[in-house]
């Protein structure tokens, strides 16, 4: 008997499940969906036009390398690198020496050989791209409680990922002011706000963004290569850089892709005229 009810307890329970879920499915279908600021205002990523971008894209590694010097002077400040070795800047052009003095610029967390005394000592070729803070926490505490993400590989974290770093770099905004199709923000959300640190910017998912604006003046860096530094350009070329960073073997990848594919369809074609060869007198 007692085995009897909890059959009959647990088939209640399934069938107050199935109802539920049907309900909430059929309610979410049908009922129309409150607007937001955030669906509403927010944008999707501007075509940056680089080089790397389609089937057959190849790296400038001009731009790459000013992307770099972009990186280095302004980006370094809050963002690392860890999974990129300074060895890995001689695909860029780099000299052997060039890459060591690259290196030796930095600092990097050591150990002192006489004492075993924890230090700081100017990097190799073969260490990672520094964090700029010790720990999680200080990170945390020196930019509003956001930790900033390794830069290494967000090119392929986000989507359309060098489009995407392009866009965020370039598209802060003011809410207050804010117009996008003939919308005015304030006037479509008047409770939208921007919260004391964070910053208004569109290409992010929900608009308000705790990184500031790192890129706010053109000449902010300065190119060997005498390229004009406006907040355009520089944009598009650590947008560059970042991609080369998450994905360095881009290019070899593109240029061994295609004779690979040519010769899949040569073999395919080469398969199918034996088939027909082999097979042709044989009656089904």
């Amino acid at each position: 008997m007692a085995r009897l009810i909890s059959i009959f307890v647990g088939l209640g329970f399934v069938v107050v499940l199935a109802y539920s879920f049907i309900v909430g499915a059929y309610t979410a279908a049908t009922e129309p969906h409150e607007p937001t600021a955030e669906h509403e205002f927010h944008l999707h990523t501007r075509d940056a036009h680089l080089q790397s971008a389609g089937w057959t894209g190849t790296f400038d590694v001009q731009q790459v390398q000013r992307g770099y010097q972009v990186y280095k002077e302004v980006c370094s400040a809050c963002h690392s690198l860890r999974h990129v070795a300074f060895r890995n800047l001689a695909e860029l052009g780099y000299s052997e020496a060039e890459v060591k003095a690259e290196a030796a610029a930095w600092q990097v967390p050591g150990i002192d050989p006489n004492t075993g005394e924890a230090n700081m000592r100017p990097a190799l070729p073969t260490d990672a791209f520094p964090s700029p803070y010790p720990n999680a926490v200080a990170a945390a505490a020196a930019n509003n409680n956001a930790i900033p993400p390794d830069l290494s590989l967000i090119a392929k974290a986000r989507h359309d990922g060098g489009n995407y770093v392009y866009s965020l770099l370039t598209g802060y905004a003011d809410a207050n002011s804010y117009e996008h199709d003939g919308k005015v923000l304030k006037e479509e959300f008047p409770d939208f706000s921007t919260p004391t640190g964070l910053h208004f910017n569109p290409y992010f998912p929900n608009l308000n963004l705790a990184m500031a604006p790192p890129l706010t003046t053109d000449g902010q860096v300065t190119y060997a290569d005498g390229t004009e530094a406006s907040v355009d350009q520089m944009s598009k070329d650590v947008a560059a850089f970042l991609v080369w960073t998450a994905e360095p073997t881009l290019q070899k990848r593109h240029q061994t892709g295609f004779p690979v594919v040519l010769f899949l369809i040569f073999a395919t074609v080469l398969g199918f005229l034996a088939y027909r060869n082999v097979w042709r007198n044989v009656k089904h």
